[in-house]
């Protein structure tokens, strides 16, 4: 599991998702979920969770932090 992290989004349900490097030293996004839903971190690849058809609360959000890097 990545050792760098920067969470960019928490539902309400205690579900993360952190912005990470994988040992390529690779972009990536954990999930971790909640307990209540077995608590199974999963690594997405950047350009998965990217996907324009990913229109979810936490896509927006990891969306909008990469816009502030861009436009200050």
């Amino acid at each position: 599991m990545p050792s760098e992290r920067r969470e960019f989004y928490r539902a309400s349900n205690g579900d993360s998702w952190h912005l990470c490097r994988d040992a390529n030293h690779m972009a990536v996004v954990v999930h971790e979920p909640n307990e209540a839903s077995g608590g199974q971190s999963s690594v997405i690849e950047l350009s998965t969770f990217l996907n324009p058809d990913n229109q979810g609360p936490e896509h927006q959000a990891l969306r909008t932090l990469i816009g502030t890097l861009v436009y200050p």
